[in-house]
């Protein structure tokens, strides 16, 4: 059948000089970059077309609309209709529906990667690639935007990539694809069981790029390292449940490996222990080009000390000058009451949020529906080989390990008696330890190890450090029996812990009933009696060496 209109059937042979520009410029403003690069990088295109910003962003939403058509303003036959299968059609438009029931939100982009993984479970090499996708759902998302009364939301900073120290820029497309870690020095100072004053924690986060959840902690007084990291690596990987005593109304369901563990040139990350451990779990240790690529992980520090720590007891800010009056007097956090009011914000309040750059989906509805498929379960063992604490032992007759004074006993070890033997614990309870025999390259597990007498406890590293010293200071031999003692007298105490204000206080109370009672008393005599004529006693003469005596003048 005849048309009237010329180019209707057009095709695109040859691109006029100004086309060329167009799609050169097009082309540089479609490379992932930050968000000031892509403002300059939007000025100047605006400035060699001399057109306005907004005719420049107006004709890359056309580019991506229709292509090269959008150059040369040819009209093709099929415009507004999709080059696409029904099938394909139905399956994009229903997972983004069932993608956005309820609570639950989905992007586009999602949409697009499910899409990616369906073609190849069907092993389809011709599949609708994004922006095939997104011209699918954009009457979806406009009529429902209408519908709400707003504005659509724009995807311009959608797409995120980071760039290596090796100069590669690694796009982040999906949810465990890069993570981030770091350290802090928390703002808050933090008490011992009896109330004294230990110091400030450190607080290391691991943080999925894409959607900006905080994945896994670590708090601490150890100072950073490569254990650090793999400690919280460790937490961020594994499936997280918490005991009531958290009081958490949500769940901290993120758990699974990254493809690459982005990070800064610290020497903790750098080392060959997590070179190592990234080996042996399977992902790829890569630093940052330069410091503004760490915002990602850094940003959620600032988060944490203006909306957290700055309304717990002890905190003394950042600056030292500026530093509370109070703080020194207030403090009576200990590190696992600070532990867990952590756990809680990060929890039900910070991965809860809607993230400003990710649209209206909270950061953990992100990462819940940028995952490609379900995470891996990480057997414990292996995560406990590559990354809980180690030290080395020798194993005694009988089959007996001694560390940090506790006497430890296992199934079978009595047979490597005098042998050496590698020791892995986690620092929080050390009331059980891994034991493993070098060979060659390699570690053989031989059992776990039961501090005897404490196998019902929970005793951390530090309790158990402090626990010694204690019981050194009272010349006291040091055994599990009274490790134990010590901890639950410990125990004890928490329940009448006062802030070092409230002690003064009260021991300012008991001095002045001590004065009190201390105060001469007059004796008041006896009444005459007129039968029988009664002698006057004498004044009561008080011995103030014996009331030093008795009240400890």
């Amino acid at each position: 059948m005849a048309t009237d209109n010329p180019n209707a059937s057009g095709i695109v042979t040859e691109l006029s000089h100004e086309a060329k520009l167009k799609l050169e410029i097009i082309e540089s403003l479609l490379e992932p970059c930050d968000r000031q690069t892509y403002g300059e990088r939007l000025k100047d295109a605006a400035k060699k077309l001399g057109k306005s910003v907004r005719t420049v962003q107006r004709l890359v939403q056309k580019w991506e609309a229709e292509g090269l058509l959008a150059l040369t303003g040819t009209q093709r036959v099929d415009k507004g209709r999709h080059r696409i299968s029904q099938d394909w059609q139905d399956f994009i438009i229903k997972t983004y529906r069932d993608g956005n029931k309820g609570s639950k939100r989905m992007s586009r982009k999602q949409v697009a990667l499910r899409v990616e993984v369906r073609a190849k479970e069907l092993g389809d090499e011709d599949y609708p690639n994004y922006r095939t996708v997104y011209r699918v759902l954009q009457p979806l998302i406009e009529a429902q935007e209408q519908k709400k009364g707003v504005r659509t939301p724009g995807w311009r900073g959608s797409q995120l990539s980071v760039k290596t120290r090796t100069g590669d820029d690694i796009s982040v497309e999906y949810s465990n694809h890069v993570w981030q870690c770091d350290h802090t020095w928390v703002d808050v100072l933090v008490v011992d069981i009896e109330g004294e004053i230990i110091g400030r924690p450190w607080l290391t986060t691991v943080i999925d790029t894409y959607s900006r959840c905080i994945l896994g902690i670590r708090v601490g007084f150890d100072a950073p390292s490569s254990q650090l990291v793999a400690l919280a690596l460790r937490h961020a990987m594994l499936p997280k449940n918490y005991g009531t005593e958290y009081e958490l109304h949500c769940q901290w369901g993120t758990y699974g490996k990254p493809e690459y563990l982005f990070t800064d040139g610290g020497k903790d990350f750098r080392s060959e222990h997590l070179k190592q451990i990234g080996v042996q779990l399977g992902f790829t240790c890569i630093l940052r080009d330069r410091p503004s690529e760490g915002g990602v992980v850094e940003r959620p520090f600032g988060t944490l000390n203006t909306e957290l720590f700055a309304g717990l007891p002890g905190y003394v800010g950042s600056n030292v000058q500026q530093r509370p009056e109070q703080a020194e007097k207030e403090a009576c956090l200990t590190l696992p009451e600070l532990e867990k009011r952590i756990v809680r914000y990060i929890v039900d309040n910070y991965n809860q949020r809607i993230d400003k750059r990710m649209g209206d989906q909270t950061r953990y509805q992100r990462w819940e529906a940028g995952l490609l498929a379900t995470p891996d379960l990480i057997g414990e063992r292996d995560l406990d080989i590559c990354l809980m604490k180690q030290t080395n032992r020798s194993i005694y007759r009988e089959g007996y390990i001694r560390f940090e004074n506790l006497m430890y006993q296992g199934e079978h070890l009595a047979g490597y008696a005098g042998e050496r033997v590698v020791l892995r614990y986690d620092p929080r309870d050390i009331t059980s330890v891994l034991v493993y025999q070098p060979q060659k390259d390699k570690e053989v597990f031989l059992a776990r190890a039961y501090a005897t007498g404490l196998e019902a406890e929970q005793v951390s590293l530090e309790e158990v450090k402090a626990s010694n010293q204690k019981i050194r200071e009272k010349g006291k031999t040091i055994s599990n029996h009274s490790i134990l003692e010590e901890v639950r007298d410990r125990d004890i105490f928490v329940a009448k812990k006062k802030t070092k204000k409230e002690r003064q206080k009260e021991e300012q109370k008991q001095l002045h009933s001590a004065v009190s009672k201390s105060q001469p008393v007059e004796v008041e005599p006896e009444p005459e009696i007129e039968d029988t004529p009664v002698p006057k006693k004498k004044p009561r003469v008080l011995n103030y060496d014996q009331l030093k005596e008795d009240y400890g003048w």
